[in-house]
């Protein structure tokens, strides 16, 4: 039997393997040199979600002593429960 065939498939093989293997190192470098940027990015998004929950509480909480009285008597009411 020819030995030839399946030492040479086997190479193949694991070049193959061998060349994923640096592929999927090359990605990986690449990611982590993107995450910084991105990092950088989340941050600034943070910020500005956390000023318009900061603006959009100050303006719920305008008049808000005279709402949540309104609010509770109705859920009182709802519930059949005297005063």
């Amino acid at each position: 039997m020819p030995r030839g065939r399946s030492t040479f498939t086997k190479r193949q093989k694991e070049q193959k393997r061998q060349q994923k293997q640096r592929d999927k190192a090359e990605r990986r470098v690449l990611r982590k040199q993107d995450k910084p940027e991105g990092s950088v990015d989340s941050a600034d998004e943070m910020r500005e979600l956390r000023e318009h929950a900061e603006e959009q509480a100050a303006l719920f909480n305008v008049g808000s002593e005279d709402e949540s009285s309104v609010e509770l008597s109705t859920a009182d009411d709802r519930k059949g429960i005297e005063r």
